[in-house]
């Protein structure tokens, strides 16, 4: 091959041509045997700096040579700029757009389309400055009348629009104005094409500027709103689909320009909302929803509900070709397809007040018009709550009493609409309730297994309510009939079924709590008949369902008839598993949960759960650096997840977890993942070095100056923090942990800390309400046990820490924080003095000090100041304090 010379003087040799269009040839034969072969010789032709010039003249005009060959040296070219293109030389740049241009106006369509994405590319990685002639030729194709010209421009356009929109959207020193100054004009002017091609393209490519909105689309506005009114009712679907993403996209970030044609923009929306076109009806119903969820004047739609209601409910039964129904005819005892199995998430462990909740995991996972109405009408029943029943309720009834095998999808789709509503209209619902419910429980036993699965869930939205009935007696037994026909469908043969079943125990677990205790026996029975039953993913389910049992009903647990229902098939599961199987996550997390729940009662489990935990960390952190000799692969998750269930089984055996820690090498292990280059390894590693300081603190001793200098580098930087904030609130509150079990040790680090959690209190925005309180503690606790390290500086941080420490609710670690404030004001009373109406708020935010020293230490406190300011300087101040404020001091005898 040639080294790269002169662009205008590079031509190909023709040995080389030939080699390579031979490879992708072969590369593309069905029957090619050995394609890691010819992906080799690829790769090693890929080596020379003039290769990506042979696939541009492949590309652009190998004689003789077939369209598939070219489109396919077209791709290898884009696969290949976004690694090499910034290191090419300069004539070779030159070189392949110079082949490039001329292709946007090919004869050939796939020609034309691959040439649009090449482009796209080129421009994703160095943007159109260095290209002036691109956006002239652009505009001279959209200019020209050729069809093929025209539409090559607008299909790398299009690209461009969507992939870097604001590349055209920014100032070019060689032109005279923004690139989209001269693009949005025509693309309007396309939106009258007699080529559905060319309409499709302009209207798409105008769509992806309503988020950024230049300067001459605001002023085109008119312009644009004609014309989608102009394609409201296309001939093409594809057309009339982004007419109602552009309506969606304009109510949500400007309504206001909609609000004069707000009528029409509603009344074609109902119109499309019932388009023969699925995928158009469903673009129309995501109005709905964002409407609400733009918090737009609900008056403006108040009229249009009789009619926009029944539309929903309509589109809610399933259509006749939806996979889910034929899913929902499979045997159960059928093993998961490796497609079934959805990749899963753990979430590592939160040391704090605000655990994020994970999204309620839908029981269809594509997303369809039947899903998107129901959305809609969950967001409606929010908006207007029970001013839609009775226009809902009447198509509700008749859907549900409709008979016959035929009417089964309306019967299903009226279960649906009674679970969406179940938030927004409960207090309409509320004194029918019971019937409700007692109408849904036979339906549970229904023979068609999607109006049993709905009804599951449909029964789970009302766990709240179910829950709070057993206070009297015909709650009491409601509770029990659902209890025992969920647990019944727990155990039903369809997939389907025992998704929704399992799913909808979880949340009734949750709301129910004590409540379930009396009934521990049968509801492990059940769990554990369904453990054996289900399939790998719905496996899944069940893991979760018993962890949430063992968060609702705690130590009750711990009794030796339940654990023999309970621990056998976990354990058997347990030892079946590899340490590489990804099926050992939701079992580590179950695990958690149990270990949590029995607290010493997990003695007798937890060596053998324990040395797994630190051997499985261990393989993957040899993986991590040589996953040859480690014999797997490395993933992370592996480590997350063991260090969680370290966790909890520290929470859990207390002090007891001290004989496991001493036998092994935890805490060089968990050293290494403190400073793991993953956030979530390390959000685990720090919530593990926190409830080990908590109970065994004698064994971080050795490497404590480390674990300490690596958890305050996790606060230093207050912008990365900012990205990592769960790993930050975790270090701080490991840190704060540490303090008080080795007192005086922690001095070396404490004014490190200090500055830094001086930096988060002075500067919270963006910053989770957790890691405040967490930072305003880990202060106080320095405090306490290095006053005379930190007082010295206390006036630079007391009203920023005093406003963070009256966020904090009455509990230990509070009073940890105060025992700090206290020393702190002992050693330096005058640092204090400019902030104390703040201090004296923030003693005012507790609802009772209950430990009597701690009373008295902040008694002596503000009694010292009240000394301390002489001439009336101490009534002024108390002046200054709010009436509730002055009610909270009084118990302190101030006056």
């Amino acid at each position: 091959m040639a080294s790269g010379g002169e662009a205008v003087a590079w031509v190909p040799q023709e040995d080389g041509l030939r080699e390579i269009c031979g490879l992708l040839e072969q590369q593309m034969a069905p029957t090619a045997d050995d394609k890691s072969m010819v992906w080799q010789k690829l790769e090693h032709y890929s080596q020379f700096p003039d290769f990506n010039n042979y696939l541009s003249f492949i590309f652009a005009r190998a004689e003789g040579i077939s369209v598939e060959v070219r489109q396919a040296a077209g791709l290898l070219l884009k696969n290949n700029l976004r690694s090499a293109l910034k290191a090419m030389p300069h004539a070779n740049q030159q070189y392949i757009k110079t082949e490039l241009l001329p292709c946007v106006a090919a004869a050939d369509k796939q020609i034309r389309s691959t040439a649009g994405t090449i482009i796209s590319t080129f421009v994703q990685i160095v943007g159109v400055a260095e290209w002036p002639e691109l956006l002239h030729a652009l505009v001279k194709c959209l200019d020209s009348n050729d069809v093929n010209h025209m539409e090559g421009a607008m299909d790398a356009l299009s690209k461009i629009c969507e992939d870097v929109p604001q590349v055209l959207d920014s100032d070019i020193s060689a032109l005279s104005e923004r690139p989209i100054n001269a693009f949005i004009p025509r693309f309007l002017q396309l939106f009258q094409s007699p080529h559905a091609t060319l309409r499709k393209l302009a209207l798409g490519s105008v769509n992806q500027y309503v988020m950024l909105m230049p300067t001459v689309l605001y002023v085109s506005m008119d312009k644009y709103l004609q014309g989608l009114f102009l394609l409201a009712n296309d001939p093409t679907p594809e057309v009339r689909k982004l007419v109602c993403a552009a309506f969606v996209q304009l109510i949500e970030v400007r309504s206001a320009v909609l609000e004069p044609h707000l009528r029409n923009v509603i009344e074609y929306m109902l119109v499309v909302n019932k388009d023969q076109d699925d995928e158009v009806a469903l673009e129309a119903c995501e109005f709905w929803s964002a409407y609400c969820e733009a918090e737009l004047p609900p008056e403006n739609l108040r009229e249009f509900l009789p009619r926009l209601l029944p539309i929903l409910l309509s589109n809610m039964a399933y259509s006749d070709d939806d996979e889910s129904i034929v899913e929902a005819e499979e045997d159960g005892s059928l093993p998961d397809r490796e497609q079934d199995l959805k990749p899963r998430f753990h979430a590592s462990r939160f040391r704090g007040s605000e655990d994020v909740e994970d999204e309620d995991d839908d029981i269809v996972n594509v997303w369809n018009l039947r899903k998107c109405s129901a959305a809609a009408l969950d967001f409606l029943s929010n908006v207007f709550g029970d001013e839609i029943l009775p226009t809902l309720m009447p198509i509700v009834q008749a859907k549900l009493s409709a008979t016959g095998d035929e009417a089964w999808k309306d019967r299903e789709a009226a279960v649906l609409a009674l679970g969406a509503i179940g938030e927004g209209c409960i207090n309409g619902l509320y004194p029918h309730l019971s019937e409700i419910i007692t109408f849904l429980i036979p339906l549970l036993d229904d023979k068609y297994p999607l109006i049993r699965s709905i009804s599951c869930w449909t029964l789970s939205r009302f766990s709240k309510y179910i829950v709070q009935g057993t206070a009297h007696r015909e709650g009491h037994d409601q509770f029990d009939k659902v209890l025992t026909v969920l647990l019944r469908r727990l155990v039903d043969d369809n997939k389907r079924v025992q998704e929704a079943a399992c799913s909808a125990f979880a949340t009734l677990e949750e709301e129910a709590a004590e409540e379930l205790v009396p009934r521990l026996d049968i509801i492990l029975q059940h769990l554990m008949w369904a453990f054996g039953k289900y399939q790998r993913r719905n496996l899944r389910i069940v893991y979760d369902a018993l962890g949430t049992l063992a968060d609702a009903v705690g130590g009750e647990l711990n009794q030796p008839k339940y654990l023999e229902i309970l621990m056998p098939p976990l354990i058997m599961k347990w030892q079946q598993l590899s340490d590489s199987d990804k099926d050992l996550f939701p079992l580590l997390e179950c695990f958690t949960s149990i270990a949590q729940a029995l607290g010493t009662g997990f003695s007798q489990f937890a060596q053998p759960v324990y040395q797994r935990c630190i051997s499985i960390i261990q393989t993957q952190q040899l993986a991590k650096a040589d996953p040859v000799s480690a014999g797997t692969p490395y993933d992370k998750e592996f480590i997350v997840c063991c260090l969680d269930l370290l966790s909890g089984l520290t929470e859990g055996l207390g002090p007891g977890i001290e004989s496991l820690v001493s036998q092994s090498n935890l805490r060089d292990l968990l050293l290494q993942c403190c400073v793991d280059d993953a956030y979530d390894v390390r959000q685990s590693a720090f919530a593990l070095l926190g409830d080990l300081a908590r109970v065994c603190p004698v064994h971080l001793h050795p490497r404590l100056a480390e674990f300490l200098d690596v958890s305050a580098k996790q606060l230093q930087n207050l912008p990365k923090l900012k990205e990592t904030v769960s790993v930050a609130n975790n270090a701080c509150w490991a840190i704060g942990e540490l303090a008080i079990k080795v007192r005086k040790e922690i001095s070396p680090v404490v004014l490190t800390v200090v500055s830094a959690l001086v930096l988060i209190l002075q500067h919270p925005e963006g910053l989770n309400k957790s890691l405040i309180e967490n930072t305003a503690i880990t202060l106080g606790r320095l405090a306490w046990v290095c006053p005379e390290l930190v007082s010295p500086h206390m006036e630079h941080f007391m009203q920023s820490w005093c406003i963070a420490l009256s966020m904090i609710r009455d509990d230990i670690e509070k009073e940890e924080a105060f025992r700090g404030l206290c020393a702190m004001v002992r050693a330096n009373p005058s640092g204090a003095l400019n902030s104390l109406l703040f201090m004296c708020k923030a003693i005012a935010s507790w609802h009772e000090i209950r430990s009597e020293d701690l009373h008295n230490e902040v008694c002596q406190v503000l009694h010292g100041y009240k000394q301390m300011l002489k001439d009336g300087a101490w009534e002024q101040c108390m002046s200054a304090l709010e009436p509730p404020v002055k009610d909270k001091l009084s118990k302190y005898q101030l006056q």
